[in-house]
C-alpha cells in the first residue's frame, strides 16, 4: 500500500517534470488579438467572408492576410472596431450585392416534368433543367434556400428575388447556381461588364448603344419604383434627362411588340423617370468606389467626355474635364436647340456630375491654353479625348461667301451661346440631317416667315429623325426635294438673294445603298432667300495633331479626321490616350457617344490600373443574338402607343419654351404595362394585357433584373 502509494507519488513528479519541460519546448503561443478581434464579428459563421468562420477569419486578419472589413455580417461598425484593435484605418469599401440576371422564370415553355426532384443542381446533372430555354433560371430555389439572411425569395413569376437592404454580398447564391444565374457584384464591377453574347439580354438592350437594362426600368416604372428605374437608367447613362429629349430611340427597333403592334415608347418612359429625379427637388445618391490616387484627363465636355468623366469618378479616380467653350455640354449645348434640351435641363445633369467630385475647366482649348506634354507634367495618368466634330463641311460652290451664309453647326452654336443672328423674311437651309432640321426650327422661332429645306434626294433618304422631320413639316417649313445647289447669288453689296440649284433624279444606288441623285440638264432655277445656311456634314477639328507635332507623332489620324482607336478598346496608338464619341467615330448619336464614353473609361480604368487593356472576346458591340430576333409573336393584344404630349404648333413657334412634353403618370403607368418584360426568349404578352396584375411585390429598395 505504502510503496504503491509512493509508486504514484513518484509517477506523478516525473510527470510534472516532463510536462513542464515539454511546455518550455513545445510552447504555443496565441496572439491575445486573435481573439478581440473575433470579438468585433457578427459571429454568424457563416463563410461569407471565404474563411471557415469567424475564427479562422479573425486569424487571417492579425496574420494581414484579410481586411478588417472581412466580416461580410458585421459591416462598417465591425470593420471599425477590428481596425482599431490591429492600430489600423478601415477605408469604405464598396458594398458586393447579389442580383438575378434572368427575368424570364416560369415564362418559358415546360420541356420536361420532374416528379419529386425539386432542386435546380439536380436538374441540371439530369438534363439540363425542365424549361426550354437552355441558359434560364430553372426556378427551384436553391440559391433560397442557401441565403442564410433571408435576402432571396422566389417571386411570383418563379424567379428569385433580391432584397438588397438584406443581401450582404456572401456569394452563396452565385455558388449554389448551376447555370450562374445569380451574380454578386461591387457597383464597379457592374459598371465594367458590358453585353455578351451569354448574357440574358431582351432584344431592346442589346440594340441600345449605351446598353441600359430597359425591361428592368419599365418594370420599375409599372411598380411605382420611379427611384429604382432613375437608378437602372444611371447604372449605364448618366445624361438620362437629355438623352430622355433627343435620343432617336434604336432601341425600338427591334421592340418585340413592335413585330406586331406598335412598339413600347422606351424613350418617353426614360425621361418620364429622369423628369420625376429632377422634380422631386433632391437628386438620388450614386456609390462611388474609394479613391484609387490615379488621376485622368479628360478633353472634351460633350456627352461622351462627361459620360467618361462621371464612370470614371465612380470608379474611384480623380478626373479634371477641358472644354473649349465657355460651359460644359458640347453639342449637347451648343448644337441641340433650346426647344428640344433647354439649358436648364442640361445644367441641372451636369451638375449632378460635377458634385462627384469631378473638376471641370472651361475656356481650355487643347493645342492652346495646355498640351500633351503639361497634363502629363501635372501628373495625370491617362488622357480620354472626346473633342466631338465642330468642323462643318463646305458646300464648294461658288458664293458660299456672301453676307447671310452660314453653317450650321456655327449657326446653331452661336444661337446657343447668347449671340443675335441677324436673318431676313426668307431662309433656305442645304441638308436633309437632324442639323438641317434643329437649324429650320430654329428660323421659325427667330421670325422667319418662309423656310425651305433643300435637299437632293428624296424624304425616304433624309437621314433625320423622322419624329423631328414631322414637327418642321407641322410648324410650317417647306421642303424642295431632289435639288442639289449649285450657286449662291448675291447683289453688288455681297449680301445674298439667292440660290441657284438644279433638279435633280434618282439614279442606280450608290455604296450606301441609296439611289444616287443625278443633275437633269438644263434645269437650273433660282430660290429667292435672305440667307442661306449649309448643314451637309461635319467632322473633328484635329488641326491639334499638327500643332503639336513630336508630341502627337505616334497618334493616328483617317480620311475623315477621326482619330483612329481599337474599336474594342477605344485606345489609341499612344497607348495611355483614349478616344471616344464624333471625335473617334464621325458625327453619331448622342446614345452612341454615351455607349463610347462608358466603354472608354472601362479601358482607362484597366490602363492606369496596370492591368491588361482589353475587351471580353463574348462582347457583342453591335452584333444581335439570332435566337432573340423573333419573325411574329404570339399572344398580342393590339394597344396604342402612348403618343407624345406636345405644345400646340401655333404655341410653340413663337417661343423657344420645350416643345415636347413629358408623359403624365398614368401615360407612364399604361405604356409601362405594353411592355413584354421580355429576356432572351422569353416574353410575356398575357401580363402585358392585364393591366390589374402586378410583376412583383418588390418595393423600391428591392432588385429584379
Amino acid at each position: 500500500m505504502i510503496e504503491g502509494l509512493f509508486f504514484m507519488l513518484g509517477l506523478g513528479a516525473v510527470c510534472g517534470i516532463v510536462l513542464g519541460a515539454a511546455s518550455r519546448i513545445f510552447y504555443v503561443w496565441e496572439d491575445p488579438r486573435i481573439a478581440q478581434v473575433e470579438a468585433t464579428f457578427a459571429g454568424a459563421n457563416c463563410g461569407g467572408c471565404g474563411y471557415a468562420g469567424c475564427s479562422a477569419a479573425a486569424v487571417a486578419v492579425v496574420g494581414g492576410k484579410a481586411a478588417p472589413s472581412v466580416c461580410i455580417v458585421g459591416g462598417m461598425e465591425s470593420a471599425q472596431a477590428a481596425a482599431e484593435v490591429m492600430g489600423m484605418e478601415v477605408g469604405l469599401a464598396e458594398p458586393l450585392k447579389s442580383y438575378n440576371t434572368c427575368n424570364g422564370g416560369n415564362r418559358a415553355e415546360t420541356k420536361y416534368l420532374y416528379f419529386g426532384v425539386n432542386t435546380c443542381q439536380a436538374q441540371v446533372m439530369m438534363s439540363g433543367g425542365h424549361r426550354e430555354c437552355g441558359v434560364g433560371c430553372i426556378g427551384a430555389g436553391d440559391c433560397v434556400k442557401a441565403c442564410q439572411f433571408n435576402a432571396l425569395k422566389m417571386g411570383p413569376e418563379g424567379y428569385p428575388v433580391v432584397d438588397r437592404d438584406k443581401c450582404v454580398g456572401c456569394g452563396v447564391c452565385e455558388q449554389v447556381c448551376p447555370k450562374s444565374i445569380m451574380k454578386v457584384r461591387t457597383p464597379s464591377q457592374r459598371i465594367l461588364h458590358f453585353n455578351q453574347s451569354n448574357d440574358r439580354l431582351a432584344p431592346c438592350r442589346q440594340t441600345c448603344p449605351a446598353e441600359i437594362d430597359i425591361p428592368k426600368y419599365i418594370g420599375q416604372i409599372r411598380q411605382g419604383d420611379y427611384e429604382g428605374a432613375v437608378s437602372t437608367i444611371r447604372e449605364r447613362n448618366p445624361l438620362l434627362l437629355a438623352c430622355g429629349r433627343v435620343c432617336p430611340h434604336p432601341c425600338e427597333v427591334n421592340c418585340r411588340r413592335g413585330i406586331e403592334d406598335e412598339p413600347v415608347s422606351i424613350n418617353q418612359l426614360k425621361r418620364f423617370a429622369a423628369d420625376y429625379e429632377m422634380n422631386s427637388g433632391q437628386r438620388l445618391p450614386v456609390p462611388v468606389a474609394p479613391l484609387s490616387g490615379k488621376r485622368v484627363a479628360v478633353v472634351g465636355g460633350g456627352p461622351a467626355g462627361l459620360t467618361c468623366a462621371f464612370f470614371l469618378r465612380r470608379l474611384g479616380h480623380e478626373v479634371t474635364i477641358f472644354e473649349a467653350m465657355p460651359k460644359l455640354g458640347g453639342m449637347l449645348r451648343y448644337g441641340i436647340p433650346e426647344y428640344r434640351l433647354p439649358k436648364q435641363v442640361l445644367d441641372w445633369e451636369i451638375e449632378g456630375i460635377l458634385e462627384l467630385g469631378v473638376e471641370s475647366r472651361c475656356n481650355q482649348k487643347f493645342g492652346t491654353d495646355f498640351d500633351v506634354e503639361s497634363l502629363k507634367a501635372d501628373g495625370f495618368d491617362a488622357i480620354f479625348m472626346g473633342i466631338g466634330a465642330w468642323q462643318d463641311s463646305s458646300l464648294r460652290v461658288e458664293g458660299e461667301q456672301l453676307k447671310g451664309c452660314w453653317t450650321g453647326i456655327n449657326f446653331l452654336s452661336r444661337l446657343a451661346n447668347g449671340e443675335k443672328i441677324p436673318t431676313g423674311r426668307s431662309a433656305v437651309i442645304i441638308g436633309g440631317g437632324n442639323t438641317a432640321i434643329d437649324c429650320t426650327r430654329n428660323l421659325l422661332r427667330l421670325g422667319v416667315e418662309e423656310v425651305n429645306l433643300v435637299y437632293r434626294r428624296t424624304r425616304n433618304e433624309m437621314p433625320a429623325n423622322p419624329v423631328e422631320i414631322e414637327a418642321a413639316e407641322e410648324e410650317g417649313v417647306k421642303f424642295t426635294f431632289l435639288a442639289a445647289p449649285v450657286r449662291v447669288v448675291g447683289d453688288e453689296n455681297g449680301v445674298t438673294t439667292h440660290l441657284e440649284y438644279l433638279k435633280m433624279e434618282l439614279g442606280e444606288p450608290d455604296a450606301s445603298g441609296r439611289r444616287r441623285p443625278v443633275p437633269i440638264e438644263g434645269s437650273e432655277t433660282l430660290m429667292q432667300t435672305d440667307m442661306v445656311i449649309t448643314a451637309i456634314g461635319q467632322s473633328p477639328d484635329v488641326s491639334f495633331t499638327e500643332q503639336l507635332g513630336q508630341q502627337l507623332a505616334d497618334l493616328k489620324t483617317t480620311r475623315w479626321n477621326t482619330i483612329e482607336v481599337d474599336p474594342a478598346t477605344l485606345q489609341s496608338d499612344i497607348p495611355y490616350i483614349f478616344c471616344a464619341g464624333d471625335a473617334a467615330t464621325g458625327p453619331s448619336l448622342v446614345v452612341d457617344a454615351i455607349g463610347g464614353g462608358r466603354r472608354a473609361a472601362r479601358s482607362i480604368h484597366q490602363y492606369i490600373m496596370e492591368e491588361e487593356v482589353r475587351a471580353d472576346s463574348r462582347e457583342l458591340q453591335k452584333n444581335l443574338i439570332d435566337e432573340t430576333l423573333f419573325e411574329y409573336v404570339e399572344g398580342i393584344i393590339k394597344s396604342k402607343r402612348a403618343p407624345m404630349p406636345e405644345l400646340p404648333v401655333a404655341e410653340r413657334i413663337q417661343s423657344f419654351v420645350e416643345a415636347d412634353q413629358v408623359l403624365s403618370e398614368e401615360a407612364a403607368l399604361g405604356e409601362s404595362k405594353r411592355c413584354l418584360f421580355c429576356c432572351l426568349t422569353c416574353y410575356n404578352p398575357d401580363r402585358a394585357a392585364d393591366e390589374t396584375v402586378k410583376i412583383t411585390d418588390l418595393r423600391p429598395n428591392s432588385e429584379v433584373t
